[in-house]
């Protein structure tokens, strides 16, 4: 059994995930968003999908990317 690197719980069916080089274990995905999420740079929720980039950060939405000065971004073409 390993352990989780998010909230210490060891258990049997935890799973491994690889980013940047480093290996993380977790017992949930809860644990992993937690971890290894980014958060949006306006708002601070974790983005959980594929976000909105702008300049050098990442935002959860659109909204929150104008909101910080990006004005160009729009969530539809």
């Amino acid at each position: 059994m390993a352990t989780c690197d998010t909230c210490g719980n060891t258990y049997d069916k935890t799973f491994t995930i690889t980013k940047g080089g480093e290996t993380k274990t977790f017992d949930s995905f809860e644990c992993a968003v937690h971890a290894m999420a980014p958060t949006c740079a306006h708002c601070g929720c974790r983005v959980l999908g594929h976000g909105v980039e702008a300049g050098e950060q990442i935002y959860c939405c659109a909204h929150c990317a104008r909101e910080s000065g990006h004005e160009q971004v729009a969530d539809r073409a």
